[in-house]
């Protein structure tokens, strides 16, 4: 698979501000986004710029796999909204993607603080 170019970039990142910008205005009637705060932390693009993939995550991970059924559910109203921010010849259809990577960090730095690993450490340095 071939890395994003910098057009993929830098669509990426104009669509994920304006998300965040859309999520932070907007009144969503939907009850499992309602009051919701969401981040998106990446936009992947398709190269020909017609599909986007957002990373996404309500604020404190509660309830994921419910806040991003329900923004798949408004993708064709987000994709609107998306319209009228964004200056791109097509707007890109929309899918949502729980992010989990700040769960695989906090994991890891558990990993990191345990007990075990820092006696392998210990044990490392006075070799």
């Amino acid at each position: 698979m071939k890395p994003p170019t910098q057009r993929q970039l830098r669509a990426g990142e104009l669509i994920r501000h304006a998300l965040m910008d859309i999520f932070a205005r907007e009144e969503f009637g939907d009850p499992d986004l309602y009051g919701k705060s969401i981040t998106v932390t990446e936009v992947r693009i398709s190269p020909d710029l017609k599909n986007a993939t957002a990373f996404c995550a309500p604020l404190g991970g509660e309830e994921m796999a419910k806040t991003v059924a329900a923004l798949n559910r408004a993708a064709g109203f987000l994709r609107g909204r998306l319209s009228r921010e964004i200056d791109m010849r097509y707007t890109p259809i929309l899918r949502f993607i729980a992010d989990d990577s700040y769960d695989e960090a906090r994991r890891i730095e558990e990993l990191l603080s345990s007990e075990r690993v820092r006696r392998d450490l210990a044990a490392r340095d006075k070799d």
